[in-house]
């Protein structure tokens, strides 16, 4: 970092750091020059390889040099995809800017303070904040003037970019300046599709993506496989995987809020003989943060998480990612995945496919046509170390109510998801035995979904209003 034409106080606070920034990775020796010289990026680099610093820094920098003061009002904001991706950007940012006088702020809503935000957000030189909550606060919060801001931040670009936040982020491109601004937008997946370009108003970009000629789009100490497990059988692979991997720090991805809620229910009631966790996005905010700084401290443990977990997190000396429940796509994959085998350590990753996925030519999908492939080992289970765990599933099932509920709504819920995944070749319900999920799940009949019986047409209206923010629209 010494050879960077970055200033003495930002220099001190990397030095300072618990562990010291002394040496560049990849992506901020390549991105870091260019930020600093004015330039747009767009940068894409493999999970844990030092993204966060590789744009924080151009913004310190781009700040200290324009000399911001609180007077002086926001002149840098960076989004995240999610709440718990911002407090960790805000971590850092505290860390390496520990010695500037900048005012910094975190926009992340699930709190009950939006009145108290409304009387700094003014006089903040540095907003890090989720789309949703920096959009309510630019359409009502009265001295809240952008015109001076200098620069714009996208962490996981491909994810705020897609049909989720676009409209969210279209608006609040409205609000912000075009001619001095400078936009960086990085992610582990990135893509220069022009539709994306012309949405952030980029100027010539750089598309700096250190990892492309890579053989692998995923680290190289991460060793990945997969096992094939019929869906009657999946909560049995899960709990025989937590139960033989004790001395582990897992994460196990699920593909909904319900199945996370349903499955940390039950393994709390079946006590594994290992802390588990849960984290999702029914989850109020201090809650979500409490968890996760719980996790992080913890030798050994286990997270059931959505894919609200897997994005850019960084959680240190994971053993495991288990991804209970095939990803939609290779990017989402990778996301998972990466939240082991950070920066230089080593870690596992395993994905579980029913027949049908596998059949269906899910592997293929994940492993790609291009160079940069994922390398997957398939894997076969152990019969000696299965522990089956659908009786005792079924017992307090039926003598709980509030796990009879949750496992109607896991059972619904998982149900839905493969209905509303855009693959329908892949991905079928009519390859799924529902009656054996049921089962599997502790309950004594088969819930009828009535929207299975719906046609293409209404599939595409539920699929629309999947991802739309439903306490943003009651603002409106």
């Amino acid at each position: 970092f010494r050879a960077l034409a970055i200033s003495q106080v930002t220099l001190r606070g990397l030095e300072s750091a618990k562990t010291p920034f002394t040496t560049m990775t990849d992506i901020q020796n390549a991105c870091i020059p260019h930020a600093l010289a004015g330039r747009d990026i767009l940068g894409a680099a493999r999970t844990g390889s030092g993204k966060t610093l590789a744009f924080l820094i151009p913004v310190l920098e781009c700040l200290y040099r324009n000399r911001f003061s609180p007077v002086d009002g926001p002149g840098a904001v960076v989004l995240s995809p999610t709440r718990e991706l911002a407090v960790q950007i805000f971590q850092v940012l505290r860390m390496a800017g520990k010695y500037h006088a900048f005012s910094v702020g975190l926009l992340i809503g699930g709190k009950r303070d939006f009145f108290e935000e409304q009387n700094q957000v003014g006089s903040t030189n540095i907003i890090i904040a989720t789309p949703g909550r920096l959009l309510q606060h630019l359409e009502q919060t009265p001295n809240f003037d952008t015109s001076d801001l200098r620069m714009l931040v996208l962490d996981e670009a491909d994810r705020v970019l897609d049909m989720g936040f676009r409209d969210q982020l279209v608006r609040i491109l409205e609000y912000l300046p075009t001619e001095q601004r400078q936009t960086l937008l990085f992610s582990a997946t990135q893509t220069n599709d022009v539709s994306h370009l012309a949405t952030m108003s980029l100027q010539k970009p750089e598309y700096l993506g250190v990892h492309d000629k890579e053989k692998t789009s995923t680290p190289d100490a991460l060793q990945q496989s997969y096992v094939v497990v019929p869906l009657e059988h999946k909560l049995d692979a899960v709990y025989s995987f937590v139960k033989s991997h004790l001395k582990n720090k897992s994460i196990i991805f699920f593909a909904t809020c319900s199945q996370v809620r349903y499955a940390w229910e039950l393994f709390c009631s079946l006590r594994p003989g290992i802390p588990v966790m849960a984290l999702h996005g029914k989850l109020v905010q201090t809650k979500r943060t409490e968890i996760y700084f719980d996790y992080l401290q913890r030798p050994h443990a286990v997270l059931f998480a959505t894919d609200i977990a897997a994005r850019g997190l960084d959680f240190k000396d994971v053993d495991w990612v288990v991804q209970a429940d095939a990803p939609e796509d290779k990017a989402m994959y990778i996301h998972r995945a990466g939240r082991t085998a950070r920066y230089r350590a080593g870690g596992k990753s395993l994905l579980m496919l029913t027949p049908p996925e596998e059949k269906n030519g899910f592997i293929e999908l994940v492993q790609g046509k291009k160079a940069a492939k994922v390398p997957l080992k398939k894997l076969s289970i152990n019969p000696t170390k299965t522990v089956v765990v659908t009786e005792r599933a079924a017992s307090l099932v039926a003598s709980n109510p509030n796990l009879n509920r949750l496992a109607k709504k896991a059972y619904e819920s998982y149900i839905r998801s493969i209905f509303l995944m855009p693959n329908r070749e892949i991905f079928d319900v009519k390859d799924m035995s529902l009656d054996g999920f049921a089962k599997s799940l502790g309950l004594a009949s088969t819930p009828n979904l009535r929207f299975l019986k719906n046609s293409a047409k209404d599939r595409e209206e539920l699929r629309s209003v999947k991802n739309v923010n439903r306490k943003l629209q009651k603002l409106k």
